[in-house]
C-alpha cells in the first residue's frame, strides 16, 4: 500500500544522489520536509513545480525548511535518465519535451539553459525493470490507486482495468519512491513535518503549499 497522509513517512529510495549532501527523510527529524518529485522532461516541473520549490526554500530555510529534489521517470525513459539530470544540475541545460516549450515561453537562456540554479540537494529515484505484467500486479495498482474500485459496476470494473493494464504495459520500469508514495505525476510535491509525519501530498500547481509549510513550521 502507498504512504498515508498521517502516518510515518517512509525514506526516499535514491539511487544516487546528483547535488548537495546525501540525505533521506529519517535524517532530518526535527525538520520540516518538502520532497519536490520532478522529471526532466517534464515542461511543467520546470515551470511550476521547481520554481515553487526554490521560493520555498529561499524564504523558509532558516526557519527549520528543507527541500530535496527527486527526479524520477514513469515515462519517456530515453530522456529521464541520470546522464540528463546530471546535465540539468552541472550547466543548467534542459532536453525534451522541457527545451521545447521553454523555449516557446521564452524562459531559456542561450544554451537552452534554465535562468535560475536549483539550490537544494537532488537525487534520483531508484528505477526497477518492471518485468512481466501480470494479474496480481495489475490489480495491485489498482488498490492503490483507485480507492473506490470495488463499488464501481462490473462494466466500470472492467473498462478500468483494461485501461490500467494498457497502461503499465508502456512502463518500463517501476520507479520506488514514485509507486511508493503513490503520486499521480509530476511535479508533485511531498511534505513531512517535524516528527516525520506524512502530511500533505499534490499533483500539479499547489497554491496551498506556502500554508502548509508555514504551519508546520509553526507547529
Amino acid at each position: 500500500m502507498p504512504a498515508r497522509l498521517g502516518e510515518k513517512a517512509p525514506n526516499l529510495f535514491v539511487s544516487q544522489w546528483i547535488q548537495g549532501r546525501p540525505t533521506n527523510i529519517d535524517k532530518e527529524k526535527g525538520n520540516v520536509v518538502l520532497v519536490e518529485v520532478f522529471q526532466v522532461n517534464c515542461p511543467g516541473c520546470f515551470i511550476y513545480g521547481i520554481p515553487a520549490a526554490i521560493e520555498m526554500h529561499k524564504k523558509y530555510y532558516h526557519e527549520g525548511l528543507r527541500v530535496l529534489g527527486l527526479a524520477t521517470a514513469f515515462e519517456d525513459y530515453d530522456k529521464n535518465t541520470v546522464d540528463n539530470l546530471k546535465l540539468l544540475l552541472t550547466t543548467g541545460e534542459v532536453i525534451g519535451e522541457t527545451k521545447k516549450l521553454l523555449t516557446e515561453y521564452g524562459q531559456l537562456q542561450p544554451g537552452n539553459k534554465l535562468p535560475y540554479n536549483i539550490p537544494f540537494a537532488v537525487g534520483m529515484d531508484t528505477l526497477l525493470k518492471f518485468g512481466s505484467l501480470t494479474d496480481d500486479k495489475i490489480m495491485d495498482f489498482i488498490e492503490a490507486n483507485v480507492s473506490d474500485f470495488k463499488a464501481y459496476s462490473e462494466k466500470d470494473r472492467q473498462s478500468t482495468y483494461e485501461r490500467v493494464k494498457q497502461y503499465l504495459k508502456l512502463r518500463q520500469f517501476s520507479a520506488k519512491t514514485f509507486d511508493e508514495y503513490g503520486l499521480r505525476g509530476t511535479p508533485s510535491a511531498i511534505l513531512i513535518d517535524k516528527n516525520g509525519i506524512l502530511q500533505h501530498s499534490t499533483f500539479g500547481s499547489d497554491r496551498s503549499l506556502e500554508g502548509a509549510i508555514k504551519y508546520l513550521l509553526d507547529q
